[in-house]
């Protein structure tokens, strides 16, 4: 017992110096500053010198990298007009007939409406001038419909022996070449397709069940266009004068003066392809013509009426006269007539294009070969069409409006020579002691 009681009393002597010790620690710096003493976060121990220093986490805005955010930033713009740009190419397509039908009634118009323009000024009043435009426009166009229609049923059966003819010289031409093709090859060539095409007559029988109805909806489509074209020629400044209502009031004045820049690009583009088009049909049916080429003249208007698709349509006009000549006048013949038509276009394309169109409507060929796929692609030959035409107004306008854009701000900014010292130096901070 007695020993028991000397070690409580050594314990309990001991007990002061290890507060003591312990005041002498640093304190957490968890801690609060005004905890009391005999708070156990004070017998927290420091945390030993070697310990490594742990970051703190980053912002995750921060951690991306600059680049990557302004990628980010602007594909999901990207996808956004990308969804926007599909759904009106899945509405243009659903009232597909509708467009094509305004948007050749706006061709028509922007090349009848000088001659109107002309008759007002010669004193017919408007209905009068507007009625002979369009009566005088439409029987043209049909007229030269109806000779194309004619000329070719006229000359159907002449050019099938033509081409029957061909095949025969190409034949004999397969034999004699080097190419060792034999009379067996070309006969179970010519019995594949035979058997092709009577396995195929349903197929046959029903795309010209579906041609009954392409003319149907090409008949419509003529009246959609012949009536939108006849209200555009009579009342044309109004029908703008309402769409402008439509227009938000602070883009209405560039709208409104980008319209008649566009308008006019849309007449001078019209104009001058379809005198580029006369020029190269003529020029080209006399030198396929005086070549004794069958049907030069129904060849003529088809160069003609395939001059409204840029580029493309050159081509596939120009190969058409050279099949032509091929396969009914011969090697030779055909030749020259490449020659005429690659001299025809050559000379169209970098005299008479610049010289007729001008800088107006002038968009660099890599745009026209493109405007022209996506117009087949969305419309047709119709899209392929109209898709130039739209992509020269669209630069008109995309120009006239970053101009009056530049002009507000020039004109809203004030001017140097009246501005002030105070106008134009420096101003504090809100709330920042002045100088």
């Amino acid at each position: 017992m007695g020993e028991r009681l000397d070690e409580r009393r050594e314990a309990a002597e001991r007990e002061p110096d290890d507060a003591d010790h312990a005041s002498d620690l640093p304190a957490s710096p968890d801690s609060p500053p005004d905890a009391p003493a005999d708070s156990p976060r004070d017998h927290v121990p420091a945390p030993p010198a070697y310990a490594p220093a742990v970051a703190a986490r980053p912002d995750p805005v921060a951690a991306v990298p600059w680049g990557l955010r302004v990628a980010a930033e602007a594909g999901w713009r990207l996808l956004v007009l990308a969804a926007a740009l599909w759904v009106l190419a899945r509405a243009i397509t659903s009232v597909q007939l509708v467009v094509m039908a305004f948007l050749a009634a706006l061709l028509i118009t922007a090349l009848l409406q000088p001659a109107v323009r002309r008759m007002r000024s010669l004193g017919l009043p408007r209905g009068l001038a507007t009625a002979v435009a369009f009566i005088t426009g439409f029987v043209i166009m049909g007229l030269v419909g109806w000779f194309v229609v004619w000329q070719v049923m006229e000359n159907i059966d002449t050019l099938a022996e033509r081409v029957q003819e061909g095949i025969d010289e190409l034949q004999k031409w397969l034999l004699e070449s080097p190419f060792h093709v034999t009379e067996d090859q070309i006969k179970d060539i010519a019995k594949n397709l035979r058997d092709a095409v009577g396995t195929n007559t349903e197929e046959i029988t029903t795309a010209g069940l579906e041609g009954v109805t392409v003319v149907v909806e090409f008949l419509t489509g003529i009246l959609l266009a012949m009536f939108s074209t006849l209200f555009l020629l009579y009342d044309g400044k109004r029908i703008w004068n309402w769409t402008l209502k439509l227009v938000p009031a602070p883009a209405r004045p560039g709208v409104a003066g980008a319209g008649p820049k566009a308008w006019r690009t849309l007449t001078a583009y019209v104009r001058g392809t379809v005198v580029v088009a006369l020029i190269d049909a003529i020029f080209i049916g006399i030198g396929i013509y005086f070549l004794d080429v069958p049907m030069a003249v129904p060849l003529a208007v088809f160069i003609f009426l395939f001059a409204f698709i840029p580029l493309v349509g050159a081509v596939i006009s120009g190969a058409l006269a050279v099949v032509v000549a091929l396969v009914t006048q011969g090697v030779f013949t055909a030749l020259m007539a490449l020659i005429v038509v690659l001299a025809v276009q050559q000379i169209e394309g970098h005299v008479l294009q610049p010289f007729i169109l001008g800088r107006a409507v002038r968009v660099h060929p890599l745009a026209v070969v493109l405007a022209v796929a996506c117009g087949g692609m969305v419309g047709g030959i119709g899209g392929a069409v109209v898709a130039v035409p739209l992509v020269a107004v669209v630069n008109t306008v995309v120009g006239y409006l970053r101009a009056h854009a530049a002009e507000n701000a020039l004109r809203n900014s004030p001017p140097l020579h009246e501005a002030t010292v105070a106008d134009v130096a420096p101003t504090s901070a809100p709330g920042a002691p002045s100088a």
